[in-house]
C-alpha cells in the first residue's frame, strides 16, 4: 500500500505517539530519510487516518492514554484490507513478556526506548524489504537486456543471473521505486558517514557496468546534475 508523490512511488509511514516532541522528531528524521510521514497523537486519530489513507507501515507507540498500542494493532489486524499493513511497535516497556505480547498480536517488530534513530530506520527498511514493493508498482522492470526483480532484488541479463552486492541491490531497488524521477544523492547514501553520497557514486559506476551497453553514455541509470540519479527503465 502506498501513495505516490511527484511522480515517484514513495513509502508512506504513519507515526503514532502521544508525545508531541518524540512524534515530531520521528517525522523529521524519517522525512529526511526519504519517507512520506503522517503523524497521529492517539489511537482514535490513527484509526481515522488508516481508514482514509494508505500506509506502507505504522510506527506505533505502546503506552498511550486511552487506547494503547496493543489494542490498536489487534484492531488493525482484524480489519479487511488493513490486516497486512506492517507494524513496528515502540515502547519503554522492554520486558520479554511485553515483546511477546506485541508480536503475538501481529506486530512485525518491537523496539524498546530509548533507541538510536539509525536502528529504527534499519528496522523499518528491513520490514519494508520483506513486505515487497508498494501496491501498483511493477514487480519487474526491464533495462534493455536486463530485468530487475523488485521482490527478490535480483538482476538478470538475457535470462542469466547477474551478481549484485547487497548495497548495489538496495540502491537499484530504491531507484526503481522512484523510476523516471530523480532521487537526491544524499537520500541514496547508505550510511550516515557517507552523507555526501560518494559511496553511492562508486556503486552507480559498478551498476552501470552491469546494466548499460556503454557505461560511459548511460541510457538507464542517468545522472541528474545537481540532484543525484534517476533510473529510466524501458
Amino acid at each position: 500500500m502506498s501513495q505516490a508523490g511527484s511522480g515517484a512511488a514513495q513509502r508512506h509511514l504513519l507515526v503514532v505517539d502521544d508525545d508531541d516532541r518524540i512524534r515530531d522528531l520521528l517525522k523529521q528524521f524519517l522525512s529526511r530519510a526519504g519517507f512520506r510521514v503522517t503523524g497521529a497523537s492517539d489511537g482514535a486519530a490513527a484509526r481515522r487516518l488508516v481508514s482514509l489513507m494508505d500506509f506502507d507501515l505504522l510506527v506505533l507507540d505502546v503506552m498511550m492514554p486511552g487506547e494503547d498500542g496493543f489494542s490498536l494493532v489487534k484492531w488493525l489486524r482484524g480489519q479487511p484490507g488493513l490486516g497486512g499493513v506492517p507494524v513496528l511497535m515502540l515502547t519503554a516497556r522492554g520486558l520479554p513478556a511485553d515483546r511477546i505480547e506485541g508480536l503475538s498480536l501481529g506486530a512485525d517488530d518491537y523496539l524498546a526506548k530509548p533507541f538510536e534513530p539509525k536502528e529504527l530506520l534499519l528496522r523499518i527498511e528491513a520490514i519494508l524489504r520483506r513486505a515487497g514493493p508498494p501496491a501498483g508498482v511493477q514487480k519487474q522492470i526491464r533495462l534493455g537486456a536486463c530485468v530487475f526483480d523488485m521482490e527478490r532484488s535480483e538482476l538478470s541479463r538475457d535470462g542469466l543471473p547477474v551478481r549484485l552486492t547487497e548495497a548495489e541491490a538496495q540502491l537499484l531497488k530504491t531507484l526503481a521505486l522512484s523510476a523516471n524521477a530523480p532521487v537526491e544523492r544524499h537520500k541514496l547514501a547508505s550510511t550516515e558517514a557517507d552523507a555526501a553520497g560518494r559511496a553511492v557514486d562508486v556503486q552507480v559506476t559498478r551498476l552501470r557496468r552491469k546494466i548499460e551497453v556503454d557505461p560511459r553514455t548511460p541510457r538507464y541509470l542517468q545522472t541528474v546534475r545537481g540532484i543525484g540519479y534517476m533510473l529510466a527503465p524501458d
